[in-house]
């Protein structure tokens, strides 16, 4: 799935397109990785494939933090892990007022990923950050959208025509305006995600790599309860 997004958004990257927009068909937005076929890859070769998943990662997370085009995610349904931590790398997020956001990695035997560890203090304060990233706090859209991880929650009976009336706004506008607007409020933290998404993976190797990060996952997955 993030090698089919990343191809989407560099085809993205060069068309006459002005934004991309991130969503997803049915009720939930993104449950995160899919740590059942994880283990059984790490089962294989434990070093080699958590090398390889972290390294998708980082290549995948810096696909957002690199692109010029803005970026509007529209959150349908529950974001967990992964699909929660990009939000901040997005221009603009509207969700459902049914969604929901939580980042569990302590309880699955991760550590933070989509620079989350980096753009989570910063947007909503080291404090509701580690809230969500130590303890898994789970945010209701209204409660994201005060701590600045949503932009505006929209009704769910109209979640879609509200979310595509408000991107045929946007699209309104020249492309030059946007991509430059787009690049006064983000170039000078570039560096800064990149940096933190390196760190991130590394660690993620790391923990991945032992045998306690194994065990952990394999706890997670025998006490979880399906979500999505």
């Amino acid at each position: 799935v993030m090698k089919e997004i990343q191809s989407a958004m560099a085809t993205a990257a060069s068309d006459d397109s002005k934004l991309v927009l991130l969503s997803a068909v049915g009720s939930v937005f993104c449950c995160g990785l899919d740590f059942l076929y994880f283990i059984r890859r790490l089962a294989d070769d434990r070093k080699k494939e958590s090398i390889k998943m972290a390294e998708t990662i980082r290549t995948f997370v810096n696909t957002f933090i690199q692109f010029r085009k803005p970026i509007v995610a529209a959150v349908n349904g529950p974001a967990l892990g992964l699909g929660a931590a990009l939000l901040p790398l997005c221009d603009v997020v509207w969700a459902n007022e049914k969604a929901w956001f939580q980042t569990p990695y302590v309880f699955c035997g991760q550590t933070p990923d989509g620079c989350s560890s980096f753009t989570f203090p910063r947007i909503m304060g080291l404090a509701s950050a580690n809230e969500l990233l130590l303890g898994g706090r789970k945010l209701t859209a209204q409660e994201a959208c005060s701590k600045g991880l949503v932009s505006q929650v929209l009704w769910p009976g109209t979640f879609t025509q509200e979310v595509m009336l408000r991107v045929k706004e946007l699209v309104g506008v020249d492309s030059q305006v946007l991509q430059e607007s787009k690049a006064l409020m983000r170039n000078t933290s570039r560096s800064s995600l990149e940096q933190a998404n390196e760190r991130e993976c590394e660690a993620l190797k790391r923990v991945w790599g032992s045998l306690q990060g194994t065990d952990s996952i394999l706890q997670y997955l025998q006490k979880r309860t399906e979500l999505c």
